[in-house]
């Protein structure tokens, strides 16, 4: 069987948009609509939302026996204001396993919750060189050392607290994202650049004019960045489960920027075996470029949904990224094989 063809450029705009999209867990409220104002363009696809705000799809396929699903998050690590200083600025507590020193000195916008969005950086406290010599250099980054400098005339915590600050307000930092010689880099691929994966596939697969093999849930979690993104919302009489996130890549791995990654072991043990030799086999098969993987620190909606009791086969797929829960960047040969692996897997008999 020959897949039918993805459209590339369609799939890096979608992903830009959605990158440039502010969705931070707790906060993924404008990242799941973004997504539902996209999928809600085909017309075999039903859209519900769960209570806790996931967003579901269901595609109706050649054959209803063995349903299955996918699953993909557009929540991301972001911030939340733990306490205004006496100077004014804002000490930060962070969702999700955010690099510090990978957004300091980054952009940002504090989101109060009357809506207001107030600008600012993320700096460390001792940040000038000129006034602590050394310290600038060798203050360990954490919560308790960086803060939030606000654009604003603010000296006090009794200013902050006038421009409409609070604590529990969410911060955004900025994306920075750019797609330059076939690669996108941003903050925030993981996992959006997987969403732009399904969405592309969905693509693909109805404008050709085909359906997949069983019917299938598109499952776009709001709180994978903490854990129990996808404990709720996938239906029970789904018989496999594919995560798609995207692949860890570093010294000791075997991912790379280039190719989809098929993850048989994270930190919460391994996947289902036989449904990951279904998928290696579907890669072979459609020579999709491919690597096998084991990610020692790291977990997935499929396990999340494991853990909630959910009875269903699990496995892991998704473009290898570099930096991941940092600068991240993948390259588009990573993306179109992530989506080409999609599309094989929801039209196999």
């Amino acid at each position: 069987m020959t897949l039918p063809k993805l459209n590339t450029p369609y799939m890096i705009d979608f992903l830009v948009n959605l990158l440039n999209t502010p969705s931070p867990t707790g906060h993924a409220e404008p990242g799941i609509a973004f997504v539902e104002q996209e999928l809600a363009k085909y017309p075999g696809l039903t859209l519900s939302r769960t209570r806790k705000g996931a967003l579901v799809a269901r595609w109706q396929g050649e054959h209803d026996d063995a349903p299955r699903a996918l699953t993909a998050h557009t929540d991301t690590l972001g911030a939340m204001v733990k306490e205004i200083k006496s100077d004014g600025r804002l000490k930060l507590t962070r969702i999700g396993g955010l690099v510090l020193g990978g957004v300091e000195t980054e952009g940002v916008w504090v989101l109060t919750a009357r809506g207001r969005k107030i600008r600012g950086s993320y700096l460390v406290h001792k940040a000038s060189g000129h006034v602590y010599g050394a310290a600038a250099h060798d203050t360990k980054r954490d919560e308790d050392s960086m803060e939030v400098r606000l654009d604003a005339r603010t000296t006090s915590a009794d200013e902050t607290r006038a421009l409409g600050i609070s604590v529990g307000d969410f911060v955004v930092f900025d994306t920075r994202t750019e797609v330059t010689e076939g690669f996108v880099r941003s903050r925030f691929l993981d996992d959006k650049a997987c969403v732009a994966n399904i969405v592309a596939a969905v693509k693909a697969i109805s404008e050709a004019g085909l359906k997949p093999a069983q019917t299938t849930y598109l499952h776009i979690s709001n709180y994978e960045e903490v854990g129990h993104g996808a404990s709720a919302g996938i239906p029970a009489d789904v018989h496999e489960l594919v995560t798609v996130d995207m692949a860890a890549v570093g010294d000791g791995q075997e991912s790379d920027e280039f190719h989809a990654t098929l993850c048989v072991k994270d930190s919460g043990g391994p996947y289902h075996h036989g449904l990951s030799n279904k998928l290696r086999a579907l890669a072979e098969s459609h020579h999709i470029p491919h690597k096998i993987d084991i990610y020692p620190n790291y977990g997935s909606d499929g396990e999340a949904f494991w853990r909630a009791g959910g009875d269903v086969a699990v496995a892991l797929i998704g473009p290898g990224v570099d930096a991941s829960h940092n600068y991240e960047r993948t390259h588009t040969d990573a993306l179109e094989a992530t989506s080409n692996w999609i599309v094989a897997y929801l039209l196999e008999k």
